[in-house]
C-alpha cells in the first residue's frame, strides 16, 4: 500500500473513532437526561436536566462536523494523483507533509508525519493549484512544493 493510501486510510479511521464515540457520548448523555427526569429535587432537578440538555446540544454539533468529515474522507479515491495541489492531494513541502483534505490535525504514519488540512484553511488555500517547484508563504513562513501525490 503506497503512503498516500495509508495516510488517507489512517485519517478515515481517526473520522470513524471520532464518530463512535461522539455518538456513545451523546447516547451516555440521553440516559444521563432520562435519569434526571426521574428525580424530583425541584431547582436542583431542573439546573441539572438543563446542562444535560446544553452538553447534548454541544455533542450533536460536534457529531455533524465529524459526520461531515467523514463523508468527505470517504468520497476521496487515495489511488488518484494530479500534478496541481487539489483537495485530497498529499502534499510534501519543505515544512513536512501535509493531507489537503479534512482539518483532523497531526499524527505519524510509517514514521511520517503528517498534517491533515482542510481546502478551506490558511495554509490549504494557497496550496491549492501549485506544482512541484512552487511555493508560498503564510506567517512569515515559506513552504516550497516538493512533491504532489
Amino acid at each position: 500500500m503506497k503512503l498516500k493510501q495509508k495516510i488517507h486510510s489512517h485519517f478515515l479511521q481517526l473520522a470513524t473513532d471520532k464518530v463512535q464515540l461522539l455518538q456513545k457520548r451523546l447516547n451516555d448523555l440521553k440516559e444521563s437526561g432520562a435519569n434526571e427526569t426521574k428525580s424530583t429535587a425541584g431547582d436542583k432537578h431542573e439546573t441539572a436536566l438543563a446542562m444535560v440538555q446544553i452538553e447534548q446540544a454541544n455533542i450533536r454539533q460536534q457529531l455533524e462536523e465529524a459526520l461531515a468529515q467523514k463523508a468527505i474522507l470517504e468520497k476521496i479515491n487515495p489511488q488518484i494523483t494530479t500534478e496541481k495541489i487539489i483537495n485530497r492531494s498529499l502534499v510534501k513541502t519543505n515544512k513536512g507533509y501535509f493531507y489537503v483534505s479534512v482539518a483532523l490535525g497531526k499524527a505519524i504514519v510509517d514514521g511520517v508525519q503528517i498534517f491533515a488540512v482542510s481546502e478551506f484553511s490558511p495554509l490549504g488555500k494557497k496550496m491549492l493549484g501549485l506544482k512541484v517547484g512552487e511555493q508560498i508563504q503564510l506567517n512569515e513562513q515559506v513552504y516550497i512544493i516538493e512533491l504532489v501525490q
